[in-house]
């Protein structure tokens, strides 16, 4: 993936839209149907094309990046006041939505480089989240 499809295929947030069950090139028709019933929205307002290019089309009106909008920021990590309350983890869903690895992928991103982590790190943190399985002082393993 070339740089600039990374960067906008990355929300402000960290969230790594590529990756993104809902993204339209990763949809289909089972996700879209099972998202669109879970969410209690029609199907064809399931498919994303990544939060900067098209704004948040399944959580409408996104604090977060009206935020980051208002700030003049690419990344949340850039604000002064990282991590903040938008970004904090919650055991609610955790299990479906990928909200929780932001705040871990924005600090990957610090310390690697948006390229690296897209190319070498995302997908990897991404399945160990939903599939490895936790051990204390190892983090998740696959």
């Amino acid at each position: 993936m070339d740089r600039t499809d990374v960067f906008h295929l990355t929300a402000p947030c960290g969230i790594d839209c590529f990756n993104c069950e809902v993204f339209e090139p990763n949809l289909t028709d089972e996700r879209r149907d099972r998202t669109a019933a879970r969410l209690n929205v029609s199907p064809s307002e399931v498919a994303c094309r990544g939060c900067r290019e098209q704004g948040c089309t399944l959580f409408k009106d996104c604090p977060t990046r009206a935020c980051i909008l208002e700030r003049g920021l690419s990344f949340c990590s850039q604000c002064d006041d990282f991590p903040c309350a938008r970004l904090q983890p919650s055991r609610a869903g955790a299990d479906v939505y990928p909200h929780n690895l932001k705040v871990y992928n924005l600090c990957r991103i610090q310390a690697v480089g948006l390229q690296r982590w897209a190319d070498e790190e995302a997908l990897t943190i991404r399945r160990r989240y939903f599939e490895g399985t936790f051990k204390p002082g190892h983090g998740p393993t696959l």
